[in-house]
């Protein structure tokens, strides 16, 4: 068990929250702003990752500035998740969420243990924050009689769909293992977004066997929560009002990455998995306002040969600037030596969109990118692929309308005329889709100003974690 920081000791009396996040990077940077948050108002953070992702996340920040990053409240400690000789099996959902089942329970259970042990039996925890998919965090916090709360990193839309599961075993519409008996389109609730069957998150996996251990981890975890003191939500009220509405124990706290937005601007890299390249900073200071595509798919963004090529000669029609995420390492087949097209392996993606330059976000529709983009008022064309990103690409097209999806062809890839044509759509000068864009950011900002609904509730939780640590004073 490996901890960093090791100065940073446990005083008596400080509110102490552990924080746990799902091993992914979509799951590690949202908590981390929380954690950030919540050190920024007086509380100290124990933040757990696996030694994999620690060690990322240390190698990706220069040594000089690492105390600057993690401040004096949060500490960092990592466990191990049982895929040490496999690293490459991280990319598999399924496999992860299996070992970290097998491997991490136990060893935050020791560390709990261990953290008691020093304290002379004290009550040093005074909140245990878990990610909404690691149930069994929530039941070893029970185990210790710690108060718990759950952190969904996803669309409220989402955990509703995890809750409504038995409802939809019930009507017909999928088997007990969530295998899909019908296919067709459904509304939970009349202003949800529209899901397909046959993509809803557990079914995208593609695989029998991680789609059967993903259905029933998430039914152990809709169990596991319900003991939870709270169940928080990096989203908005207003953008999923009829999602809150069916499940109002759900409460909004997001964009959690807005909440602490006066936080330098070098800790917003704080939790990432790989270097990022600044230098694109630089470049997009060369680009007209509003010109560039910004094209990123995530930490697991991995195109096969066929949808890369057609993608690069689509950007490269439009005859516009493009900055492009590449994080599996391939160079896209792009004009060598161009100043018009840039690939990075990893960017500072909050900077970069919320830079002047970009005009247009080709993205996964994962949920970070989704609330980043959004919250800086960028327009979108939309190319999902796994898990919750189709909730997110229907939220973006056919409710806030902001965005554009991208048909697939016969071969089930997104032809290059279609790449442009949707680029081209939204870019549009003084377009429908970047005014409504524009308005959705207000809507986000708003919610974390003073009075917003997610200002409230984060006000809310932060005082009721200080008097958790008034009434387990010894």
């Amino acid at each position: 068990m490996q901890l960093s920081n090791k100065k940073n000791k446990q005083k008596m009396g400080r509110p102490h929250v552990m924080v746990i996040p799902y091993p992914a990077q979509g799951h590690v940077l949202p908590l981390m702003s929380f954690s950030r948050y919540l050190a920024q108002q007086g509380i100290q953070i124990t933040f757990i990752n696996t030694e994999f992702n620690h060690n990322r996340i240390i190698n990706s920040i220069s040594k000089s500035s690492h105390d600057d990053y993690v401040g004096d409240r949060i500490k960092l400690v990592s466990i191990p998740d049982g895929l040490e000789d496999s690293p490459e099996e991280r990319n598999i959902p399924g496999k992860l969420s299996e070992s970290v089942l097998r491997f991490m329970p136990t060893k935050v259970e020791e560390l709990i243990e261990r953290m008691i042990s020093e304290n002379n039996g004290g009550a040093v925890i005074s909140c245990v924050v878990a990610d909404q998919s690691l149930g069994w965090a929530i039941e070893v916090a029970a185990k210790f009689g710690i108060r718990r709360a759950a952190f969904c990193p996803a669309a409220a839309a989402s955990m509703v769909l995890g809750f409504s599961i038995q409802k939809l075993v019930d009507d017909g519409l999928i088997d007990y293992d969530g295998t899909p008996k019908v296919r067709k389109a459904i509304k939970l609730s009349p202003g949800m977004p529209e899901m397909e069957t046959d993509k809803f998150v557990w079914v995208c996996l593609k695989n029998k066997d991680s789609q059967r251990n993903i259905f029933q981890l998430m039914l152990q975890n809709n169990k596991s929560i319900e003991s939870t003191d709270w169940l928080l939500c990096n989203s908005v009220y207003e953008l999923e009002t009829a999602a809150f509405g069916v499940a109002p124990k759900i409460l909004p706290i997001g964009p959690i990455g807005l909440a602490h937005h006066s936080l330098q601007q070098e800790s917003t890299s704080l939790g990432s998995f790989l270097p990022q390249d600044r230098d694109c900073l630089d470049w997009l200071d060369r680009k007209i306002p509003g010109s560039v595509i910004y094209v990123a798919f995530g930490s697991f963004g991995i195109m096969g040969k066929a949808q890369l090529e057609e993608l690069a000669i689509g950007l490269a029609i439009t005859k516009r600037p493009v900055l492009w995420v590449n994080s599996c390492g391939d160079q896209p087949p792009i004009e060598a030596g161009s100043d018009r097209i840039k690939v990075v392996r990893w960017a500072p993606q909050r900077e970069v969109l919320s830079h002047r330059a970009i005009g247009c976000f080709v993205s996964h529709c994962g949920w970070n990118s989704t609330l980043e983009g959004a919250q800086n008022g960028i327009p979108f064309v939309c190319i999902p692929y796994f898990a919750d990103q189709f909730i997110n690409k229907a939220y973006i097209c056919d409710v806030w309308k902001i965005g554009l999806g991208i048909e697939l062809d016969e071969r089930g890839v997104v032809p290059r005329l279609e790449v442009k044509k949707k680029i081209d759509e939204v870019m549009r000068a003084n377009g429908d889709y970047k005014k409504r864009a524009i308005m959705v950011k207000q809507t986000l900002m708003k919610s974390v100003a003073k009075d917003g609904f997610s200002y409230e509730n984060l006000n809310k939780f932060v005082n009721w974690v200080k008097l958790q640590s008034e009434l387990t004073k010894f």
